[in-house]
């Protein structure tokens, strides 16, 4: 078997995508260094209160990790493949799909991640493969593709 340029020659390997989940982790550390500079060293206004003061620079504080935990979940994005079937893992959501259920893996108009048609005639978006991974992606989308058409013949 020959290893993709994704680095694996397992076809159930995790997909995770490259750029996004450096984009994500990258992220969410400069919201928590940036926001929490602000916080600590931010100008405040002689005409506010101490307590006020306080309370504003928890919230900015507060705001940078929000943003920091929503990015960093953007770097947690994957699809675990097994011998019964497939788990998505999207910013808000989990899809538990069985091998029978997927009937075609493919990027639809030009979009940022593979995407899944189900049986049912609904679509599931695959966010660890993602379109600017480049050649990574089409590899990755491949070999999800390709997993599709093992499990079905079987």
């Amino acid at each position: 078997m020959s290893t993709s340029s994704a680095g694996t020659t397992d076809p159930y390997a995790t997909f995770r995508p490259r750029i996004g989940a450096w984009v994500g982790r990258l992220g969410a550390l400069a919201s928590v260094l940036v926001f929490g500079a602000i916080a600590l060293f931010g100008p405040s206004s002689a005409r506010v209160s101490t307590t006020m003061a306080v309370l504003d620079r928890g919230l900015i504080l507060g705001f940078g990790v929000l943003m920091a935990l929503g990015l960093w979940r953007y770097g947690q994005l994957r699809a675990v493949p097994s011998t019964e079937g497939l788990l998505v893992v999207n910013l808000l959501r989990r899809h538990q799909l069985e091998w029978a259920q997927i009937l075609r893996v493919g990027y639809a108009g030009g979009s940022a991640w593979a995407v899944l048609e189900l049986t049912d005639t609904e679509e599931v978006a695959v966010m660890a493969i993602q379109s600017a991974d480049g050649q990574r992606a089409r590899v990755e989308a491949s070999r999800l593709a390709a997993l599709v058409a093992h499990h079905q013949q079987g």
